[in-house]
């Protein structure tokens, strides 16, 4: 009985396809990484073990720097109009006396450290330059006229009826009346619960944490 013959084929794979699920996948991931903006103050916070991740929406960002200058930040990736809401009304409460064109800037300004009366100057510069500008920080000392609690009495108006995160993030050569000053202006608005921003430190060895975690990898 003659055997039959099996045609042989090639082993190679076109990888044509391939390359270009490659570049598609590289390309998605360039357009939809999000850089986070260089902070224009310089702040070395005090280490923890706690590895919690940071909000990105619904959150207040109040950064104390070595000088104990005082800046105000919000968190609001997804609802922009929560900016345009805190300075609205701030502008109206205060009497700011800011442009549209300012007001809208406010979007784009990665962090306030100037009073009420400076706050014209900041919003009028491109926000790529205003890093050049060394802001004073928001007036906190007095307690007469600390000028943070109206920042956060706009941010909880603007987020009412949401869960608002407020977070705390202070240099390590901070001083205590400083940070007394920015728990004093939640206080003021009846917010009693805020986190602090730490950096990442190695678990102590044969500390209580230590033990947990190794008796989870086993």
């Amino acid at each position: 009985m003659p055997s039959v013959k099996i045609n042989k084929k090639s082993t190679d794979t076109d990888m044509t396809p391939f390359v270009d699920i490659a570049f598609l996948i590289l390309s998605f991931f360039i357009m939809a990484t999000k850089f986070k903006p260089p902070e224009p103050v310089p702040i070395t916070t005090p280490g923890s073990v706690l590895s919690q991740k940071l909000p990105e929406n619904n959150a207040v960002m109040i950064t104390v720097d070595s000088s104990n200058r005082v800046y105000f930040s919000i968190l609001s990736e997804k609802d922009k109009t929560k900016f345009d809401a805190v300075i609205q009304a701030l502008n109206s409460s205060r009497s700011l006396g800011l442009s549209p064109a300012e007001m809208a800037n406010f979007k784009q300004t990665f962090m306030v450290g100037v009073p009420f009366g400076g706050l014209k100057q900041l919003l009028a510069m491109d926000p790529k330059d205003q890093g050049n500008l060394k802001q004073p920080g928001i007036p906190v000392m007095d307690s007469a006229n600390n000028e943070l609690v109206w920042w956060i009495g706009a941010a909880k108006t603007a987020f009412a009826g949401e869960a608002l995160n407020y977070l705390i993030k202070g240099d390590g050569q901070s001083k205590y009346p400083a940070f007394e000053a920015v728990v004093s202006a939640l206080k003021r608005n009846d917010e009693f619960k805020y986190n602090l921003v730490t950096a990442l430190d190695d678990v102590p060895s044969n500390s209580e944490l230590d033990k947990v975690n190794r008796r989870l990898t086993k």
